[in-house]
C-alpha cells in the first residue's frame, strides 16, 4: 500500500466575510501562483473562474472562511469552508438561479443564483457538505490531463 503523493504546492488563504474591498483578490493570487507553477492556461483560467466564485460566496453569505490550494502533478484542488449559515438544500443551490441573496448584495450586482453553477461548470468534480447553522466545504477538482477529465460532467456530488 502507497501513501498519497503529496501535493507540489499547497497554500490557505484567510477570507473576511463582507470585506467587498478584499474580495476577489484571493482568486487572482491562486491564477498568479499556477501561472507561476506553469499550470495549463485552460485550467488556470477555470480554476480562476471556481476560486472567484467561492471567495465571493465566503464574502457574501459568511462570517468569514479559508481556502485551500494544492496543485498535483495530475489536478488542482481547491477547498473552501466557512463557519457560516450552511446550505439547507444543496440540490437547489445548484440549480442556475437560485439565491439567497440578502438585497444588499443584490443592489450590488451579486445574488444572481450562478454561483455554484459556475463553480460546477468549470470544475471536473466538485463535493458540497453542508449543515445549517455550522458551515459548508466545497472541493473543486480540476485535473490536468484532459485524458483524466474524459466523460466527467462535473456533476459528481458529495
Amino acid at each position: 500500500m502507497s501513501l498519497p503523493t503529496p501535493p507540489r504546492h499547497r497554500e490557505i488563504f484567510s477570507v473576511v466575510g463582507l470585506d467587498l474591498e478584499r474580495a476577489g483578490q484571493v482568486s487572482t493570487e491562486v491564477q498568479r501562483i499556477l501561472r507561476r507553477l506553469g499550470v495549463e492556461p485552460e485550467v488556470v483560467r477555470r480554476a480562476g473562474i471556481v476560486c472567484f466564485e467561492g471567495e465571493m460566496n465566503i464574502v457574501l453569505y459568511t462570517p468569514g472562511g479559508r481556502i485551500i490550494l494544492l496543485v498535483y502533478d495530475d489536478r488542482v484542488e481547491l477547498i473552501f469552508s466557512d463557519q457560516g449559515p450552511g446550505i439547507p438544500d444543496v440540490e437547489l443551490a445548484r440549480q442556475p438561479g437560485y439565491s439567497t441573496a440578502p438585497e444588499w448584495a443584490r443592489e450590488l450586482g451579486f445574488g444572481s443564483g450562478m454561483g455554484i453553477p459556475n463553480m460546477e461548470a468549470n470544475s471536473d468534480r466538485l463535493e458540497i457538505r453542508s449543515r445549517v447553522g455550522e458551515g459548508t466545504v466545497i472541493r473543486a477538482t480540476l485535473f490536468r490531463r484532459k485524458g483524466e477529465a474524459a466523460g466527467n460532467s462535473g456533476k459528481a456530488g458529495a
